[in-house]
């Protein structure tokens, strides 16, 4: 594939249509301009975000509540801080691990639980939650240590664990988990919005269910989901104009390899030009496993089966802007990226079983780097079935700027 490739860019402009349209300032902002319009205009506000998208969320809570907001914590990610978060007024800003939590990730749990608990009691806690928050913040329970969750939680990455079951076992160890900031509050009333990266939406299970609700009456925390994958999906949809779409009704799950063989056979047996899927796969990991994430690993999967395939291409990316520990979102792979990688001297197969999908898809140029994103709503996967003669036709009707992705 080349980069003049008109459809390579055409996905990579779905791609970003499925970005902005749960960028979390904007969903943020969107969602506390209305209610704070309703209230009384003398509240004031103290804010913690904590999440892949804890800046974004923060620079749209500024954005509704400007001066209104009093003191701010946010606690972010390596390398996710955005440009404006340092002069926001009131701010405190930690920066913690992902996907591993490490010692920070303590740290930051317990100053959360200060936070909550210095808060006067005139102001009106606001709470912004994202993916990403289970390794962030943490405060464990008394006789377990670092090393034990270091270890459930690589447990659960190379087994590719249900989310439902990994927090479940979080929650033995941990007193942030299932409700446990919730059970801070003591039942003051309290604001929480949440970018959703998991199946349901739920609150009890967004990072590990930190403001999920708890079994009593003094629970006043008021929940809104503000950001989910359909959201993308949908956007996906409009940005492809007039392309024959089609989205999927369900999200996807499981085993990457399996999923490689159910979306590619969608895409090849659909009448649509465009398919859309949202969801998160899965991937075992050998004991030495290479570099890659899911993302790459689904991508990398599909090239085998679309190998030869002139039309058709597909792109899988994680929302959030990495994939696994890599700082790439995902793969854009084509009908010759397979022999691409063979060129270089590298195996697809053995590059699978090796969980180094990174390593093959760097040799093909077939990686998608766009950079922290300000969200994180799981994983979009885009299927095009198009020739270049129809894309180019296509762009020359819907001209669109370049896209920053790359």
């Amino acid at each position: 594939m080349t980069d003049n490739d008109p459809r390579r860019q055409l996905l990579l402009e779905l791609l970003q249509a499925g970005l902005a349209a749960v960028d979390g300032r904007r969903r943020t902002a969107d969602t506390l301009k209305p209610l704070i319009a309703a209230s009384n205009p003398a509240t004031r506000y103290h804010v913690a975000a904590v999440g892949k998208a804890a800046c974004a969320m923060a620079l749209g809570a500024h954005d509704a509540l400007g001066g209104s907001i009093l003191r701010m914590l946010i606690i972010a990610k390596d390398g996710h801080l955005e440009v404006g978060v340092e002069s926001l007024p009131g701010v405190e800003i930690m920066e913690s691990s992902h996907p591993m939590p490490d010692e920070r990730s303590l740290r930051a749990g317990q100053r959360l639980f200060e936070f909550v608990a210095e808060m006067p009691a005139a102001v009106m806690p606001v709470f912004l939650i994202s993916g990403g928050a289970s390794s962030l913040v943490e405060v464990l329970m008394p006789g377990s240590t670092l090393q034990d969750l270091r270890q459930l939680n690589a447990a659960g990455l190379a087994s590719g664990e249900d989310i439902g079951e990994l927090n479940a076992r979080r929650r033995t160890i941990s007193r942030l988990k299932g409700g446990g900031l919730t059970a801070r509050l003591k039942g003051r009333a309290a604001l929480a919005l949440f970018v959703s990266d998991v199946p349901g939406d739920d609150p009890a299970v967004i990072g590990s269910g930190i403001l999920g609700p708890v079994a009593t009456a003094a629970d006043q925390v008021t929940r809104r989901i503000i950001a989910r994958i359909e959201d993308a999906m949908q956007a996906v949809g409009v940005r492809a104009a007039d392309l024959r779409t089609w989205i999927s009704d369900g999200r996807f799950e499981g085993d990457a390899d399996r999923l490689a063989v159910r979306l590619t056979h969608e895409l090849c047996l659909s009448a649509a030009q465009v398919c859309v899927w949202g969801g998160e796969s899965v991937v075992r990991l050998p004991p030495s496993p290479g570099r890659g994430g899911r993302n790459q690993h689904l991508a990398l999967a599909a090239a085998r089966l679309i190998a030869g395939e002139e039309d058709l291409l597909f792109l899988a990316a994680g929302t959030d802007g990495t994939d696994g520990p890599t700082d790439d979102a995902g793969a854009l792979v084509d009908g010759e990226t397979c022999a691409r990688v063979t060129v270089a001297g590298l195996d697809v197969e053995r590059s699978l079983l090796a969980a180094d999908s990174q390593s093959a898809l760097a040799a093909a140029g077939d990686l998608v780097h766009t950079g922290p994103t300000g969200t994180n709503v799981g994983d979009l996967a885009v299927g095009l079935k198009l020739s270049t003669a129809q894309a180019r036709s296509w762009y020359e009707r819907h001209p669109i700027a370049n896209s920053p992705v790359r």
